[in-house]
């Protein structure tokens, strides 16, 4: 079983309880459908300081995680038509930030969990 770390957007935190999101895990579609059994390992809200959500990331990893996850709201948008599409995610420079988790942490960093827009194939970020 895969031990999964999510980080949500500081953004949605008063307004998405991350139903969808938890519902991809534990289904293992959408963002997580390359695992054979997930579970939780832990949910942080990202920081506007890098060394803080490195901090946050660290934690999961203590807790069991063996991967991160960077909700799909991070990197992209709700079209009026109700479908996600890349770009206009509420976080700037996730590249980066999942980048610098993978290597902190020594574990993959994903980007995408639920809602992944048309035709995209989550980048995953390797120590």
């Amino acid at each position: 079983m895969t031990a999964i770390g999510l980080f949500r957007c500081r953004t949605n935190e008063t307004k998405c309880p991350l139903t969808n999101c938890f519902r991809s895990l534990f289904s293992r579609s959408q963002g997580f459908s390359g695992y054979e059994h997930t579970e939780l390992a832990g949910v942080f809200t990202l920081q506007e300081e890098l060394e803080a959500n490195l901090d946050l990331a660290r934690i999961l990893k203590s807790k069991g995680a063996e991967a991160i996850h960077v909700a799909t709201c991070a990197f992209a948008r709700k079209g009026e038509d109700k479908t996600w599409h890349l770009g206009g995610g509420f976080v700037d420079n996730v590249d980066d930030l999942c980048a610098a988790i993978a290597q902190e942490t020594g574990i993959p960093c994903i980007k995408g969990s639920a809602h992944l827009p048309e035709g995209y194939t989550p980048d995953v970020f390797r120590p």
